[in-house]
């Protein structure tokens, strides 16, 4: 039987405790309550979607970067496909707008080949190598030697389907637990019980989605993962309105295939606003959207980790020049004019920024996959980077059909 929260700060009581409010969690909460279990989904925040899912670029990725047999792969390409019809159905805004990824230098049209390789191999349809005329013709001012057209690629605002996921909740009867951050968690043989600033829940089990403080919540449930996560900031600048006619809908660079960020491009948002950014820089807090954000214990426990340390010789070269885009909007300037020389000085202003939780392993390596941590009567997603939003029905899914052969629950289609 659900039960829905109490005021009184007592226990209350679920068999499936989702830890996590974004986008990944309520997807999965959604799944799991198909079940005929009672699921609550417990958010530190006071509204759900606050941290990653409310503070990325809003686009439906097509599946173009990720390795072939990956579980990003995977995900993203049927999770793109039920974002768009989950969408169609809720009447949320969204477009299946398609992108450019140019290539602007020599060096740069052999990793195009193999981004429409892979494109190709994981079910791509409607790709095309462009010319500079080409390109002219879907972007007229962006430069580039070579280009390819993904059509696939689309944007929706995704704190408005967080949103739609939660109301459908709530008409299931599962609790939205807000301003329940988990400060303890207690294990016995029957279960668990969360402790949180009004009192407690007792769930059978936990799936933890708790994005930025995953794998603190893992080590509060007596494990011992294998990642840590660092926060690393992204900056947007925003096109002045004036100027938002030099982007029809997104422009990206050819990725460094060596690392999971994806370098400086345009996006044109739902609302018609042009974006551009983000870069990369480590943020000195886990919810740290500011330069100034600062938390000892957070910056501690990332200057802790020995992966830090390896990560950060490994790549100091592209630290620092991601960290002069962090301080010098001209440097931010040129990352966007290699796209579309015509951007001006004057034609950027700073706009907000995102967290990534990303997860780095003790000898430097960025985890780039999907990570699922399996523990007896739980589980933990320890790294859901992008293409999470894309793919988060697809990742709920997926998580329910784990839960019901690991938790021994009912759930149909999993």
């Amino acid at each position: 039987m659900r039960q829905k929260a109490r005021s009184d700060g007592q226990s209350d009581t679920a068999d499936v405790a989702v830890i996590g409010g974004g986008i990944v969690g309520l997807a999965t909460a959604l799944s799991l309550s198909r079940a005929g279990v009672s699921v609550a989904v417990l958010e530190a925040e006071r509204r759900v979607a606050a941290h990653q899912t409310g503070h990325n670029s809003g686009v439906v990725h097509s599946g173009l970067y990720y390795k072939p047999g990956s579980s990003k792969a995977r995900n993203c390409v049927a999770g793109r496909e039920a974002m768009f019809r989950f969408c169609e159905e809720n009447a949320i805004p969204h477009e299946r707008c398609g992108k450019l990824v140019v290539a602007t230098e020599r060096d740069e049209v052999g990793r195009l080949d193999e981004l429409e390789r892979r494109g190709r191999e994981n079910g791509l349809t409607g790709l095309r190598r462009l010319d500079p005329a080409g390109i002219r013709e879907l972007e007229p001012h962006a430069a580039g030697i070579a280009a390819l057209h993904v059509p696939e690629t689309g944007i929706v605002d995704f704190e408005a389907v967080a949103r739609a996921l939660g109301a459908k909740l709530r008409e299931s009867g599962v609790p939205i637990v807000t301003g329940a951050r988990i400060r303890r968690v207690d294990t016995s043989g029957d279960g668990f019980a969360l402790h949180w600033d009004r009192g407690v829940w007792a769930a059978r089990h936990v799936v933890n989605c708790a994005g930025l403080h995953s794998d603190r919540v893992a080590r509060m449930c007596g494990l011992r993962p294998r990642v840590r996560i660092v926060p690393i900031r992204g900056e947007y600048y925003r096109l002045r309105p004036a100027r938002a006619c030099l982007v029809r809908n997104l422009i990206y660079p050819v990725p460094d295939p060596q690392l999971p960020f994806l370098g400086v491009h345009l996006t044109r948002r739902i609302g018609g606003e042009v974006e551009a950014g983000p870069n990369a820089v480590l943020a000195f807090k886990r919810e740290g959207y500011r330069r100034g954000d600062i938390s000892l214990r957070d910056l501690a426990e990332t200057l802790a980790w020995p992966g830090f340390w390896k990560l950060a010789l490994r790549h100091g070269r592209l630290a620092a020049a991601e960290a002069r885009r962090s301080t010098s909007r001209r440097a931010f300037v040129r990352a966007a004019q290699r796209l579309v020389p015509e951007i001006g000085d004057d034609d950027l202003r700073r706009h907000g920024a995102g967290v990534r939780a990303q997860a780095v392993r003790a000898d430097g390596a960025l985890h780039d996959d999907f990570e699922i941590l399996e523990a007896p009567r739980m589980l933990h997603v320890l790294n859901a980077p992008s293409p999470a939003a894309t793919a988060s029905l697809e990742i709920g899914r997926e998580l329910a059909g784990r839960a019901a052969k690991s938790f021994g629950l009912e759930i149909p289609g999993a």
